[in-house]
Parts: C-alpha cells; sequence; structure tokens
C-alpha cells in the first residue's frame, strides 16, 4: 500500500506528525518503518512513539535493505519525474497517484492490487512499513 501526503518541506517536524497521522488508522496492521537517513527523520522517537511502532534505519548507501521504498519511489516518478516543482501539485493530485498506485496489480502480489492484498491479509497479519 502507498499512503501519500503533500508536505509543504523536509521539516522534521512536518515529517513527524504527518507520517504519524497517515500511519495511525493502520498501527495494528504495522510491524516496523524503515527510512533512510536524512534529516527530516530527526523526530523518529515521535513517530514511534504516536504509532507505537518500532523504527528502524538502513545503512547509510544501502538502498537494498529498502527495496519495497525504491520501487515505489520509481512507481511515483512516472507520475511525478524527479525535478517535479511540488508547490504546483495539489492534495488532490498525490491523492490521485496514490489510489492509481493502490489499485495497480503487482506481480509479488500474484497480481492481486495493494488494496486487495492488504485487505485479503490485514486481518491477521503485520507487514512492515518503509519510507
Amino acid at each position: 500500500m502507498e499512503w501519500m501526503v503533500k508536505l509543504s518541506s523536509k521539516n522534521a517536524e512536518e515529517v513527524a506528525m504527518k507520517t504519524a497521522g497517515v500511519l495511525s488508522p493502520y498501527k495494528n496492521h504495522l510491524l516496523t518503518i524503515t527510512a533512510n537517513n536524512g534529516k527530516e527523520f530527526a523526530l523518529h522517537r515521535r513517530i514511534s512513539r504516536l504509532v507505537k511502532i518500532n523504527f528502524y534505519f538502513a545503512h547509510p548507501y544501502k538502498s537494498s535493505q529498502r527495496g519495497c521504498n525504491e520501487n515505489a519511489n520509481r512507481l511515483i516518478r512516472q507520475y511525478f519525474p524527479k525535478g517535479t516543482d511540488f508547490s504546483t501539485i495539489d492534495e488532490n493530485e498525490v491523492l490521485y497517484v496514490q489510489n492509481q498506485l493502490n489499485n495497480r496489480p503487482r506481480k509479488k502480489l500474484g497480481f492481486m492490487t495493494p488494496i486487495e492484498y492488504f485487505s485479503l491479509f490485514r486481518r491477521n497479519k503485520k507487514v512492515a512499513f518503509v519510507t
């Protein structure tokens, strides 16, 4: 599942509050959060506390430790190419892309969409969240 929200900056306060806000409804289905080492995650303990989940960091320069995130970024770049001026993008466009991606069948999920897969398995299982 892709949960996307528009940020006004990479400010750690905004990242922490919006991340916690987006993930809180799903916290019973999440196992961990793994992030990169960007300064926008300086308040990772707040996210961990608010969502009640363990927060981990990938090793520097080890994008393979966040392969799911790298794939998601590749898919998102189909809609928002690198260098996109996000001041021209509104929240509705972000939600449109989120909806498109979550309704796109994935080979890894047996050609189910992320929404179908999440709905089917969320009753009993927890998953890892990567940023």
